[in-house]
């Protein structure tokens, strides 16, 4: 067993939560017992999870996209019935949103570009002040069908292209999840791929006008890999407790 609270010191330190802007409410969102033996990891905070998390025998889950976003006004509705079971089986609910996303070890991102052995790698993709992907140049130029089934067979998803740049990709920026917000930026730094989870219905004219390649893999395929990681990290951190990642896709 090891104490909720060193999890929580160690966890808050590893990903500076309190250094990152967020809309999320990131750390600690629900308390629960104070003795933890199994940690569970999803990347959504949702009955779903909860429930396989408790079937597993896990005290704490930590998730990527917590519950609490900006705060709470009402404990009413699905806000209700999310404190009440987290409460009533005593499970503690940490969340790490962007802090996972732009963490250079066990972050989404970080983990992407490792994916593509991505070189000379550098921030990219300002959200709330801070870059939260990576940009980089590939070890070699790779056709654009190569880079699709390279991160089709890691990430164990479907890539959607929206193919409007060169054949021949020789950079490439990543951001996670949403990142298509970032698309100008990739255009304006000139990178010849962005990839990222999903967009929505305007990003096609911008990539065309923009000569890009746009890159969607899925949202919940692209934030799975930091909670998988800090799995790993905590084991190696705390060696007494298990950890169980809890896939529930969501198909986008």
């Amino acid at each position: 067993m090891v104490n909720r609270n060193d999890i929580v010191t160690f966890l808050n330190d590893y990903l500076a939560i309190t250094q990152i802007s967020d809309k999320s409410m990131n750390g600690l969102q629900v308390e629960g017992a104070t003795e933890i033996s199994k940690v569970a990891l999803a990347t959504d905070a949702a009955l779903a999870t909860y429930q396989k998390a408790i079937a597993e025998g896990a005290q704490m889950l930590l998730v990527h996209h917590g519950f609490i976003w900006g705060g709470l006004r009402y404990i009413t509705g699905r806000n209700y019935d999310h404190l009440k079971y987290l409460i009533t089986h005593g499970l503690n609910l940490y969340a790490a949103h962007l802090p996972l996303d732009m963490h250079p070890e066990v972050g989404n991102n970080a983990l992407m570009a490792g994916i593509a052995k991505l070189k000379r790698i550098k921030p990219f993709g300002e959200y709330m002040g801070t870059a939260v992907g990576f940009g980089g140049q590939l070890p070699e130029p790779m056709d654009l069908g190569e880079l699709e089934a390279l991160f089709e067979n890691a990430l164990d998803t479907k890539a959607d292209t929206i193919a409007f740049g060169p054949r021949q990709i020789k950079t490439v920026a990543i951001v996670s999840g949403g990142g298509a917000s970032t698309l100008g930026e990739a255009i304006d730094s000139g990178y010849d791929c962005l990839i990222t989870g999903e967009g929505s219905h305007e990003k096609y004219h911008q990539a065309k006008e923009g000569n890009i390649n746009l890159m969607y893999l899925g949202h919940y395929k692209t934030e799975t890999g930091g909670v998988k990681a800090m799995g790993d990290k905590l084991k190696e951190q705390f060696p007494t407790i298990e950890t169980v990642f809890i896939d529930e896709p969501t198909g986008y």
